[in-house]
């Protein structure tokens, strides 16, 4: 019941793993050692002292293990396992009164386990589960219980099938490549009963018999270390490649005339100050002055019309403190209409002088 509840908490507990895994692949080892919780275990002995059943309690020991294994790349790591697990007894419950016995019960173990490496999109925590199986020697080493004029002792060691759920956490150490702290939580257990001898002492004779005892629970937590050969440190991320700067883009002001005329309204004269400031303060090379007409007229009429406009413009941004040196002055007449019409039409949108600032 036992392993079949380990199993399908493993199961349930991974499910919603799938979508998700740490880049790792290549051999590994790993260690860790910590707190074993045994708990209690019932007995049941042939021997004497009043066992025919009962509890033995153990203290909380010792537990150390050590690993080799491969991961592939996708989360999926298995991996070989040689543990140890050391609890002294703390008392066996009689029937009647409690016994206090000396020696220890440890259990060596191999194990084969499969584990998954979940990626929960952070670089600094690697949650992993797991399930294991594989064989484990139980001893009870130097076991003895007192009783008025009695004594029973213990001294065997009996293999069983055992298996284990994992839920742990790594934590990678990033200046050092493939390496890992880990905690880990683990519940092992042992197919059971475990038989060993046993003999009872008491009024000078020996009986021998066997004791049969199974583990109730079996919780370990450990700190380890794990390291994977082969892993090559994250790429650095890439440098930028320096950025030129845009060149800068033309700017344009429009200035627009009345019906055949060429000389600037007030409204003309504020948007060439205007464009004289914006060129003296920027970093101006060229100042391009382009005229223009509307199709009402003769085309010669239009284009010497749009040079009077554009020499008008001209003289204005000179008197506002541009070099002449910079103009360039030109005239379209009615071509390049901003508001495209037929002939013979007077559309002020195209009655204009556009100032271009290179």
């Amino acid at each position: 019941m036992q392993f079949r509840s380990a199993l399908l908490l493993t199961a349930i507990l991974a499910a919603p793993a799938a979508a998700h895994s740490q880049p790792f692949r290549g051999v590994y080892i790993g260690g860790g050692a910590g707190l074993n919780i045994l708990g209690q275990e019932s007995i049941h002995s042939s021997t004497g002292l009043g066992l025919s059943s009962g509890r033995a309690l153990l203290s909380n020991g010792f537990v150390g293990l050590g690993s080799v294994g491969y991961g592939f790349g996708n989360g999926l790591r298995v991996e070989i396992e040689g543990d140890w697990r050391d609890n002294p007894l703390h008392a066996i419950l009689r029937p009647n009164d409690p016994t206090a016995p000396a020696g220890r019960q440890v259990t060596k173990g191999v194990m084969a386990n499969a584990l998954f490496d979940l990626d929960i999109g952070s670089r600094w925590v690697f949650p992993y589960l797991g399930a294991g199986v594989g064989y484990a020697w139980t001893s009870w080493q130097n076991v003895s219980a007192t009783a008025p004029g009695s004594v029973f002792s213990a001294n065997d060691t009996a293999g069983r099938f055992a298996y284990q759920g994992i839920a742990g956490l790594s934590f990678p150490v990033w200046h050092v490549p493939g390496l890992s702290l880990t905690a880990e939580y683990r519940f092992f257990g042992v197919q059971g009963p475990i038989t060993i001898s046993s003999s009872y002492t008491s009024g000078g004779h020996t009986a021998t018999g066997n004791t049969d005892f199974s583990f109730e629970h079996n919780q370990s937590v450990l700190i380890g270390v794990r390291y994977a050969f082969g892993v090559t440190p994250p790429p650095l991320p890439p440098v930028a490649a320096p950025v030129e700067a845009p060149a800068p883009q033309p700017r344009s002001f429009l200035v627009f005339f009345d019906w055949d005329r060429a000389d600037l309204t007030d409204r003309a004269r504020q948007v060439i100050a205007e464009a004289a400031r914006t060129a003296t303060a920027g970093q101006v090379t060229r100042i391009a002055v382009n005229g223009y007409t509307d199709t009402s007229g003769t085309p010669q009429y239009n284009l010497a019309l749009s040079r009077r406009r554009a020499a008008a413009v001209a003289a204005q941004l000179v008197t506002d403190g541009v070099p002449k040196s910079e103009i360039a002055i030109m005239g379209y007449g009615e071509t390049h209409l901003l508001v495209a019409t037929g002939p013979g039409v007077r559309e002020p949108q195209n009655r204009r002088v556009e100032i271009i600032l290179h």
